[in-house]
């Protein structure tokens, strides 16, 4: 069973009925438009009450359950939908690596390069797809700079649904290839990341299909949020500092709302610090942040493809989890991610794609500024498999 409850727009509070198919508040996104932060993004809302209970029974029935067994347990617990609409392909349960060769101190490796697909997006996806078949939807359209899309078709392919895919002309070669194998219709775009979402926005329109565009199908949001249920019992409890690669911002969010729905049904007491990556170039939500108002980041031209975006559609949703958690926001540079990367698979043997690399080139930026403290227990979500993006690689000594 599913103890979701409804559907609440992050803005004004509107409650929607989680038995239809919604995308944003009908009040709040009356003036939104392809080219702006999104507008009256919904979220998910439990009976966390009835989700204590359970879990607290589930840990008295069974006090030598394995780690496996509570991450399944757990994830089951706090998602929207029944487990029998999902796509017949494992998604998550990926490994934390505990690195001891990168510092003195260990650090943490969330690697999410091992889904099917080779990154962290398989998470939402399949939680679209498991809802497309309970509706009895046979399309989804998305927009991605890649790994979105390539998830997409993969999830798609395992349920025997159909995949539209709107993305940049530019994506990584080995991206194009994935989407292509699985069987998707792929819709090369002559412009940005945000073109794209634009053009798969105008196809929902026209189509009868279910939309999987980032933070506008709120259950993206609920997908992603799976890795930080499965780090609160991978780390048997909650981590310090949680470093994020970060563009669209709904990762950043995702992991939030995971440790904000233990919060409210009073299995943690603490949240963790969140940390928003962002290449210097694609820093619109590091400049939110530091402001207090939002503008778009005027040039997002970056080695990391994954976190270049220049309209972030789920700003202001990271905005407010980053201060909700008195969180911080890092710009590096391409230099520094490419030599980040290197490091990580000479001395981790994690090969992750430059957006996930980011992370560690923005921990020891904190590091040598004294941003956190020493003894820290901190994590680096590693989103996407090197694999990914293979022309980015610097083998440069």
């Amino acid at each position: 069973m599913s103890y979701l409850s409804t559907l609440r727009c992050s803005m004004c509070g509107r409650e929607f009925d989680p038995a239809g198919l919604h995308y944003l508040c009908e009040s709040c996104s009356q003036d939104y438009h392809p080219g702006m932060p999104l507008k009256g993004i919904l979220e998910a809302i439990f009976d966390y009450d009835a989700i204590k209970q359970t879990w607290d029974e589930f840990l008295n029935a069974f006090p030598e359950a394995s780690e496996q067994q509570k991450m399944d347990e757990l994830c089951d617990l706090f998602s929207p939908l029944n487990r029998d609409y999902y796509p017949n392909l494992p998604v998550g349960n990926t490994p934390l690596i505990e690195c001891a060769n990168l510092l003195a101190e260990p650090l943490y490796l969330k690697f999410d390069g091992v889904n099917p697909s080779g990154s962290f997006k398989d998470r939402a996806s399949s939680l679209v797809v498991a809802e497309a078949k309970r509706l009895g939807i046979r399309e989804i359209v998305t927009a991605s700079t890649g790994n979105a899309a390539s998830s997409l078709a993969a999830l798609c392919a395992a349920a025997g649904l159909k995949a539209i895919i709107f993305t940049p002309a530019k994506a990584p070669v080995a991206k194009l290839v994935q989407i292509r194998v699985h069987g998707a219709e792929l819709h090369k775009v002559e412009g940005s990341y945000d073109d794209a979402f634009a053009q798969a926005l105008e196809y929902s329109t026209q189509h009868e299909c279910l939309n999987r565009n980032t933070a506008y199908h709120p259950y993206t949001i609920e997908g992603k949020k799976t890795a930080g249920l499965e780090l609160f019992i991978q780390m048997n409890g909650v981590p310090d500092y949680i470093f994020v690669p970060t563009g669209d911002g709904v990762i950043l969010s995702g992991i939030h709302k995971a440790f904000s729905d233990l919060r409210q049904a009073g299995i943690i007491e603490q949240l963790p610090v969140l940390v928003a990556v962002q290449a210097e170039s694609s820093d619109a939500i590091s400049s939110y942040l530091e402001n207090g108002y939002y503008r778009d980041a005027a040039n997002p031209v970056t080695v990391a493809d994954s976190i270049s975006v220049k309209t972030p559609s789920a700003a202001h949703l990271a905005f407010r989890a980053l201060k909700e958690c008195g969180g911080m926001a890092i710009r590096v540079s391409d230099v520094e991610i490419l030599s980040a990367q290197k490091m990580l698979a000479e001395r981790s043997g994690t090969f992750c794609e430059p957006s996930s690399a980011s992370t560690l080139a923005a921990y020891f930026k904190a590091k040598e500024q004294a941003w956190i403290r020493n003894g820290a227990k901190a994590v680096l979500m590693l989103t996407g498999h090197g694999l990914k993006d293979i022309q980015a690689v610097d083998f440069a000594d």
